[in-house]
């Protein structure tokens, strides 16, 4: 699962590392750093359709279909299972048509230890940019208007976060960026061998403040290191 997450770089650094530019109606202070990013929020997204030249956009966080009766069901669609993805009817076609790359520099899962629950955050490397494998759509409300919107693709954990999760997001090598975006493979077969575990071995977990635990608290010192009994201490201020 992955139902938290990170992006504190600035657009210049996205518009390189992905080799895309900004949406048109977007500029640089429309990319703001975020530590505390949570479900139903807006994040960064890098696609790329037909035709067009790759950019980099900002999509609500939770998959609406395009069938969809109402957004709510967003709501649900934080995350897809990258083992059932091809037969879920909320999934099926963005997989074939509609992936994108969900750039981040950290993500956060909880440790629940009596009535305790710990975060922890998992980075690549020492907190390197990297991206998660998602899908898009877009949806029409009654008002006719649009709203794009994705969802992160997960698998099973790799060791690094076995012990607290058996879910972890789909991290997408830089090297396999191209194929995953490519809007001309329509056949998802050619992309499953990117859905796996990413090497334990080039990540790194620590803990982090249970102040994160609340989706409003954005303090980048809330998400530094701490000792696992300073933010036990923290629970009884």
């Amino acid at each position: 699962m992955c139902g938290r997450f990170r992006q504190t770089r600035s657009a210049k650094i996205l518009e390189r590392q992905f080799n895309a530019g900004l949406l048109e109606a977007l500029n640089d202070f429309d990319i703001l750093p975020r530590v505390n990013i949570a479900p139903t929020q807006p994040v960064v997204v890098v696609k790329q359709t037909k035709g067009k030249p790759r950019t980099i956009t900002i999509m609500r966080w939770g998959l609406i279909p395009a069938w969809a009766k109402d957004q709510s069901i967003g709501n649900r669609t934080i995350n897809a299972r990258s083992e059932s993805v091809e037969s879920t009817i909320s999934f099926s076609d963005a997989a074939r048509l509609r992936r994108c790359l969900i750039p981040a520099d950290g993500f956060y899962e909880w440790k629940k230890t009596g009535k305790v629950r710990q975060p922890y955050c998992f980075e690549v490397g020492e907190g390197k940019l990297f991206a998660f494998a998602g899908l898009w759509d877009i949806w029409k409300n009654p008002k006719g208007e649009t709203i794009e919107s994705c969802t992160i693709l997960t698998t099973t954990s790799n060791e690094l976060l076995a012990n607290i999760h058996d879910r972890m997001p789909v991290i997408v090598p830089a090297h396999k960026y191209d194929l995953w975006l490519d809007p001309e493979v329509e056949d998802f077969k050619a992309v499953k061998e990117i859905l796996k575990p990413y090497d334990a071995s080039s990540m790194r977990q620590y803990p982090v403040s249970p102040k994160l635990n609340n989706s409003n608290s954005e303090s980048a010192i809330l998400a530094l290191p701490t000792a696992e009994a300073e933010f036990q201490k923290d629970l009884f201020k």
